[in-house]
């Protein structure tokens, strides 16, 4: 049963909300290299067609993290020279360092995601580095990656609560971001990687930011509070929110963390708001229906349960 024909969400508009959201879609990314299993390539690429097929403009679409760390995402050069890419729409690629950025280059790459930690624990855990030496790494290759043209995002992990330190001091979390952001990154995205965060802590992050229009949020839903988190963002001026089809995804490196805000989820909402996405929902929980079919397991999105009956 698709969205048309369940006759809702009626549309509602709020004025403190924005006219359009960009959905920044990790799920190819995100989600599968949380998976127990290597996805085939030929799958990643029906995958990756598919979620452009339904509307969606921005795909991060793989990582050159090394094998080791991140088997599920070994083919990465593979997928890339694979891939047939769609007029008008983007597919990122995170890379961690040089060596990544060097295998980016070669593939063609012209956006790319680097990632951050805002604090030490999951900077030594994740990156092998200090909170402060970590940026020693980050420098030159993004020095490198606008010399070449590419744009550059920064991603932050753990700012809104950290699995071994607890909560976060939002001044360190602005500090880490700040300087991202002055480094070249053009958007900065802020992870609440284990799903801890409630409204008032997001709305009380983002006003530590001098520039709001560009943050993105990343928000999982181990608490139940991605969607509520995502309203908070929108209402404080953000219009680009991370999401994954079919709410697949993780953290490798963090045990408590669980999916990603599924991307039907999202749509459902923002379609309620009249704010636009350009994505078709029934197009989008057909494809999460044929990944959940490819992975052998259903999806933990209500908003696919629900319209895929």
């Amino acid at each position: 049963m698709g969205a048309r024909e369940v006759g809702l969400p009626d549309v509602v508009r709020s004025g403190s909300l924005p006219s359009r959201v960009t959905i920044w879609e990790v799920g190819a990314r995100d989600g599968l290299q949380n998976e127990s299993v290597v996805v085939p390539v030929a799958v990643k690429l029906e995958f990756l067609d598919r979620l452009a097929a339904a509307g969606l403009s921005v795909l991060e679409a793989t990582s050159f993290v090394h094998p080791k760390w991140v088997p599920q995402l070994a083919d990465a050069a593979e997928l890339l020279s694979g891939l047939d890419a769609r007029p008008g729409v983007v597919y990122p690629v995170l890379v961690p360092n040089e060596r990544g950025l060097d295998r980016a280059l070669e593939a063609g790459v012209s956006h790319i995601a680097i990632f951050a930690s805002a604090t030490e624990t999951f900077a030594s855990r994740n990156l092998n580095r200090t909170l402060d030496s970590q940026f020693e790494m980050f420098e030159p290759t993004v020095e490198r990656a606008l010399a070449a043209g590419m744009d550059v995002r920064g991603y932050v992990s753990m700012c809104f609560g950290d699995p071994w330190e607890g909560a976060v001091a939002r001044s360190q979390v602005v500090a880490v971001g700040e300087r991202l952001l002055e480094m070249g990154c053009s958007q900065l995205s802020l992870g609440d990687t284990i799903g801890v965060a409630t409204p008032g802590q997001v709305e009380s992050l983002l006003e530590g930011f001098r520039d709001v229009t560009r943050l993105a949020v990343h928000f999982h839903d181990t608490y139940g509070q991605a969607l509520s988190n995502t309203l908070a963002a929108l209402r404080c001026g953000v219009t680009t929110v991370d999401s994954s089809a079919g709410g697949l995804g993780g953290c490798p490196y963090a045990e408590s963390a669980t999916g990603n805000l599924a991307t039907e989820d999202l749509v459902w909402m923002l379609d309620g708001l009249g704010i636009e996405t350009g994505v078709d929902l029934d197009k989008l929980v057909e494809t999460s229906v044929w990944m959940a079919e490819q992975l052998g397991r259903p999806s933990p999105s209500r908003v696919v349960r629900a319209l895929a009956k």
